[in-house]
């Protein structure tokens, strides 16, 4: 192959490996650089591609919702992580949630059998001569040597904000009395455990997760969370029913034993294909652990809960994407370095895998001397990209999937019915999006 086209990618996470096949499918032979095991982050439990760290859920594979549709998208652009996902999915009502270490398996699999793909176990500090061409994936957990490079080439300091991990508890330590097995409307198939607080045993609960003990950060670790991952105790200190309008709101759900709504509800995903763990549903924390076993087994049905995983809290790092990245996700004044993942300010597992592949995509136009139109805002991929790339915010925060990022309908003056809405929004964006894929050809060749 030509190494004069070579493309170095760092970090083999769900942007990187996506990064990765995406460019090899293109004739482009990639060297995935991956610094684990060799050195290992605060949140990572192994040394596979892809890994999911926080949680196993990739959100809501129901249309019409925006999760949903960024989805479909990928799908009409034949991602290769998000087939990896469908391959390995778990039951979680309308949610696609995957067995995790099925799913990373899967991704290494396909990694190692391509031929374009080369995995090197090291940590990249820099960025230098050995490719013309690099994807910069390294996620939120980057090392400090390649931030402070980052943040030197591009003028511009990396911004800082917390993310916080749910615990995950064993199967047989719950009290099968007092959980029961539904989804929300009674849609899906009943894949979340849930725990119904009547009024006391909340009002027990909510004094004595606001009181209790919480992890300090360090003098300089200013405590900035991101909005769609907020800590429960954050979410908790805000009012009485934060809660119970948050992660741990009943509507939908009829508690069987009572046969009424219950006063709120913690809920539990199924964890594994094994089904002999579950992850706490919007539990992600700071508390330390002994708090985190005193305070949750204070939930009904938890009382004797075994923890298989306490929830945690880590630095993550992303880019001031608005003054440092062009709209094809490339850093500003170094074009042939293109930054993808959460590090580029995108927000979610299914946001990750896009952003990975839209930079494999811009790069590989650049290096065939093919380029493309400008992707449609219309689309969920591209109205996140402009989101990312062109926000003019006060304070730019990490972008997640959602309908506010789209341009308004012309149906809008109307004012059509919410639902129609959400319809509608979905059906432009897949027209549009296909037209976009057939006029610049872009799956023309196969994902391995």
């Amino acid at each position: 192959m030509d190494r004069s086209a070579s493309v170095g990618i760092v970090g083999a996470g769900l942007a990187g490996s996506e990064a990765a096949l995406v460019c090899a499918s293109r004739g482009i032979p990639v060297t995935l650089y991956e610094m684990r095991p060799l050195r290992m982050t605060p949140a990572h439990a192994g040394d596979l591609p892809a890994e999911l760290v926080c949680s196993n859920s990739l959100k809501s594979d129901c249309m019409p919702s925006a999760h949903a549709l960024l989805k479909k998208e990928l799908e009409l652009l034949r991602s290769p992580l998000l087939e990896c996902a469908y391959s390995t999915r778990l039951k979680a009502g309308s949610a696609l949630a995957v067995d995790r270490q099925a799913f990373s398996n899967a991704v290494l699999a396909r990694l190692t059998g391509n031929p374009a793909v080369s995995i090197v176990r090291r940590e990249i500090i820099e960025i230098g001569p050995e490719h013309p061409f690099w994807v910069l994936a390294a996620g939120p957990l980057i090392s400090e040597a390649l931030s402070a490079w980052i943040a030197g080439t591009v003028g511009a300091a990396a911004l800082h904000f917390y993310d916080a991990i749910a615990p995950i508890v064993r199967a047989d330590s719950l009290d099968s009395n007092k959980v029961f097995f539904a989804s929300r409307w009674q849609e899906g198939t009943g894949d979340y455990g849930n725990c119904p607080f009547t009024e006391e045993e909340y009002g027990r609960f909510y004094a004595a997760l606001v009181a209790a003990d919480a992890l300090t950060p360090r003098p300089f670790e200013e405590a900035r969370f991101f909005e769609g991952c907020l800590p429960v105790e954050v979410i908790a200190g805000r009012g009485r029913d934060a809660l119970r309008f948050g992660p741990l709101r009943p509507v939908g759900l009829i508690d069987p034993a009572t046969g009424k709504r219950p006063f709120a509800v913690g809920q539990l995903r199924r964890e594994n294909s094994n089904g002999d763990c579950y992850n706490m549903v919007g539990f992600q924390t700071r508390l330390r652990m002994s708090e985190q076993k005193r305070v949750f087994r204070m939930i009904p049905g938890m009382e004797r809960a075994e923890f298989e995983r306490f929830g945690s809290i880590h630095r993550n790092t992303y880019l001031n994407a608005p003054d440092v990245l062009s709209p094809d996700l490339s850093l500003r004044g170094r074009s042939n370095i293109f930054v993808a993942g959460q590090l580029c300010g995108n927000e979610g597992y299914t946001e990750s895998i896009a952003t990975g592949h839209f930079a494999a995509l811009m790069l590989a136009a650049r290096i065939n001397g093919i380029p493309f139109s400008d992707i449609p805002q219309t689309c969920a991929l591209g109205a996140m990209i402009n989101k990312i790339t062109l926000s003019r915010d006060d304070y730019f925060a990490p972008v997640g999937m959602n309908l506010s990022l789209f341009p308004p309908l012309d149906e809008d003056k109307k004012k059509i019915a919410k639902s129609q809405k959400k319809e509608a929004i979905c059906t432009r964006a897949l027209q549009d999006l296909s037209g976009w894929i057939s006029h610049n050809n872009i799956t023309s060749k196969p994902y391995q």
